[in-house]
């Protein structure tokens, strides 16, 4: 009987001990519409409950731990909270569902990936797709945040932290993929790498990364594609072009196809000039997977790109000035552009995993670009006044126009570019708390390329001469000097570079009491040597760079974290900083070097009962062997010369959240300023000084009819100082455009959704259309100048290029 009655208290003291350790979540699931939805699954390892008809849930947790709480439902998309309750804690949640394929993004609280804690932002796939933008996709929906910067819609490229477009690195699935060398304004882009109806999971690091994340100065965009795993075909329709996506599963065997069709005619047609424009923008895309057991996958990735760029111009009428002065300039154009780019591209990439614990990958790529810019355009420009009788019928044209000169622009432009890449990685799971990942990789780089363009300006008869080339005060002075182009390049290199690349790191997690700490410690190496086949030159360096990320999560009431990440971060030279702005090559050129120390803050909490997340953050980064540079829309042309050194601070804030129920958007703030200081001249703003900006995206929806959508998509950029013609002295002559300000809204009507009782419509496992308004405020947004001279009177007249104007386009999205 003693036997007995001890092993009674042993099991009543247990039963009272596990409940002392325990807490209790509870709430409501509801749909968009507010209605209670009953049969939910609400799990967290292997247990669970269900909800009732009302949507009611009652479930004990143990406390103290962190518990991944998992809502599904066949109808709904999948929801995840990641809670940690104190003993005896009783959690209430209002949890809102959204129907599958038009969730915006899971929204989690109180969680933080391994990523996000090393900087990394992530970004919901959904946005993509329903974010509306001239050039939609993932870099559209980048510059909503506060570290980055786009002045042209057009085109995909962006800034980031002060930093310009070669500063930033993407990656699919681990591979490394490139961007066109030629481009010099965005219309002529076309279509980005990143296929957007492909995407799974997105990771930003808009500064301070890893070692394992590459050798560039400003940021990473790490993409994943997705796993197929069901049959399954999107397409998508609008007035700007097309894309069609498959999913095809078969047992051990996947593959994922993407093909996409883009013409920007309708956007070029809303500038202020007159075109004939035919352009074709095409890409095929595919992801093959084959698992051939549990411990041994292989994947091919491939992609072949091609865009014709046939652009005639006609006429341009511009108006600028004051009221009290106010100028209208027309330039009647003859000739034509004819660009033309094929990209190929292939990877394989195959992991193999021992054990559970340890994890190699082999990659092998191979990356060839063949471009052409050809044009012969004459622009004759003429200035006058806007009619301003309001009574007239020609109220607003020009008049009493007067002739000042022309200028033909004349360009044969071509390079080919190979590039081929091996490289090997090794992951290590020390324990749960200790990871260890090294890496080695070999890139062959052979680049040919012919430069040949040319500028020769005339005004009203005097052919002007490059500046300070000779001193003859036209038209008054006797001219006897040759003519000349008044800008010239002209150039041939065949460049073979070859880099030996390497790096390892050590994450660690360490419990400081209830503190959270955790660190990544890595070094990143890389020698590379470059051979001017050409003029028999050749150079080599290399570079060195350790980096440090550290964590701290403390135990407060308020869910918050911070994040110090630091390190000597080098950009090894691509080809375009070898190449100076006369088209030769230096091989003597030097790694651009920066440090940079940023402090982030990460709190997580409700408002109104929903989840928000504010990210706060400063940054600092002081550079030296600088490649001074000038940029002329999207295109950039390096000094080759490490003759500068420069700094770049700021502070950025981005709150998101569920504004309204149920969807996700986010508000972004950013002030920035970076400067620079070429040959000891003193410090000057760089041509990427964006002072101040503010962007938005929000997502909502009628409340009693849930399936209309509304996305809007607003910019606002400080100007930044690249409004001086390239040639200038920035030391002499430097003009800051004005402000970029950008709003584009797009209105969708779900019309299925599985399951749907239609006939027609159960067909579809999702159908939607709607329209989108881009540019909705039809704000004149310019990037660039054209400079006109007078000769008589030694005026230049700055008239500015401009962007598009508003745009209506409707798209149409299916799903089967």
């Amino acid at each position: 009987m003693k036997k007995i009655l001890a092993g009674l208290l042993l099991i009543v003291s247990q039963f009272i001990t596990a409940q002392q350790h325990t807490a209790v979540v509870k709430g409501y699931v509801f749909d968009q519409q507010k209605q209670p939805v009953a049969d939910v699954n609400i799990s967290f390892n292997q247990k669970g409950t269900t909800t009732n008809a009302k949507g009611y849930f009652e479930l004990k947790l143990p406390a103290n731990k962190k518990i991944r709480l998992i809502f599904s439902h066949l109808n709904f998309e999948e929801k995840i909270y990641i809670i940690r309750l104190k003993t005896n804690e009783i959690k209430t949640l209002k949890v809102i569902l959204s129907p599958k394929n038009e969730a915006i993004n899971e929204v989690v609280i109180k969680a933080k990936t391994r990523k996000e804690k090393e900087g990394g932002v992530k970004i919901g796939k959904m946005n993509i797709v329903v974010t509306p933008g001239a050039q939609a996709g993932v870099e559209n929906l980048l510059k909503t945040l506060p570290s980055v910067s786009g002045f042209d819609e057009m085109s995909s490229q962006y800034m980031v932290r002060g930093g310009n477009f070669d500063e930033n690195q993407v990656y699919i699935n681990d591979i490394e993929v490139y961007r066109p060398f030629l481009i010099r304004s965005g219309q002529q882009e076309g279509l980005s790498f990143v296929n957007s109806d492909l995407v799974e999971n997105i990771f930003f690091y808009p500064g301070g990364f890893a070692a394992d994340k590459g050798d560039k100065l400003s940021s990473v965009l790490d993409i994943t594609y997705k796993k197929p795993k069901t049959n399954s075909t999107k397409m998508t329709l609008s007035l700007l072009g097309g894309s069609l996506s498959n999913e095809f599963k078969q047992r051990k065997f996947s593959s994922l196809t993407g093909i996409r069709y883009r013409n920007n005619a309708l956007l070029v047609n809303s500038k202020d000039v007159s075109v004939d424009y035919h352009p074709v923008f095409v890409d095929a895309q595919t992801l093959l997977r084959y698992d051939f057991n549990p411990k041994l996958t292989t994947e091919f990735l491939g992609n072949i790109s091609l865009n014709l760029y046939n652009y005639k111009p006609i006429v341009k009428v511009t108006k600028f000035g004051s009221y009290q002065d106010a100028k209208a300039v027309v330039v009647n154009y003859n000739g034509q552009e004819k660009d033309n780019y094929k990209t190929y591209f292939g990877a394989f990439k195959t992991t193999y995993k021992p054990q559970a614990d340890r994890k190699i990958m082999l990659i092998g790529s191979v990356y060839n670009t063949q471009e052409e810019e050809y044009f012969d355009i004459l622009g004759q420009y003429s200035i006058g006044e806007p009619n301003s009788d309001l009574s007239s019928n020609d109220f607003g044209n020009p008049e009493n126009l007067e002739s000042l000169g022309s200028e033909i622009n004349h360009a044969r432009n071509d390079l080919d570019a190979l590039i081929a890449n091996l490289s090997v990685k090794y992951h290590q799971k020390i324990n749960k708390n200790h990871q260890f990942e090294a890496g080695y990789k070999f890139s062959m780089e052979d680049i040919k390329d012919r430069i040949n363009e040319w500028q020769v300006i005339d005004s009203a008869g005097f052919s002007l001469y490059p500046p300070g080339s000779f001193n003859i005060e036209e038209p008054y002075d006797l001219d006897t000097a040759p003519i000349l182009p008044y800008q010239k390049t002209k150039a041939f290199n065949h460049a073979n570079i070859q880099r030996h690349i390497g790096f390892a790191l050590w994450r660690a997690k360490f419990d400081l009491g209830k503190n959270k700490l955790w660190t990544n410690i890595g070094l990143r190496g890389q020698y590379y040597h470059i051979n001017d086949k050409i003029h028999n030159q050749t150079g080599n360096g290399y570079i060195i760079s350790p980096r440090l990320i550290i964590g701290f999560k403390p135990d407060w009431k308020k869910n918050m974290s911070f994040r110090l990440a630091t390190g000597l971060y080098q950009q090894p030279p691509f080809y375009k900083e070898f190449r100076n702005r006369s088209g030769q090559l230096n091989p003597a050129v030097k790694p651009q070097k920066s440090y940079i120390v940023s402090l982030a803050n990460d709190w997580y909490f409700d408002l109104w009962e929903r989840p928000f997340k504010l990210t706060s953050e400063v940054y600092y980064k002081y550079l030296w062997d600088v490649n001074p540079y000038t940029l002329e829309n999207v295109r950039i042309r390096y000094m080759a010369n490490n003759n500068a050194t420069a700094f770049a601070y700021g502070f950025e804030s981005r709150l998101n959240g569920e504004f309204i129920t149920g969807v996700e958007s986010w508000l972004s703030l950013a002030l920035m300023k970076t400067m620079e200081n070429i040959d000891h001249r003193g410090y000057i703003y760089r041509p990427t000084d964006q002072r101040y900006k503010f962007a938005m995206l929000f997502q909502d929806y009628v409340p009693k009819i849930p399936n209309l959508k509304m996305y809007l998509n607003l910019v606002y950029n400080g100007g930044i100082p690249t409004g001086s013609p390239s040639y200038a002295d920035p030391y002499k002559f430097q003009f800051r455009t004005g402000d970029y300000f950008r709003t584009d809204l797009g209105i969708f009507y779900v019309f299925s959704e599985r399951p749907h009782k239609g006939k027609f419509l159960q067909k579809f496992k999702y159908f939607s259309a709607g329209f989108e308004i881009l540019n909705m405020f039809n704000v004149q947004n310019s990037i660039s100048n054209m400079w006109i001279r007078d000769i008589y009177s030694k005026k230049v007249y700055r008239v500015k290029n401009y962007l598009t104007g508003r745009l209506f386009n409707v798209k149409l999205r299916i799903q089967i």
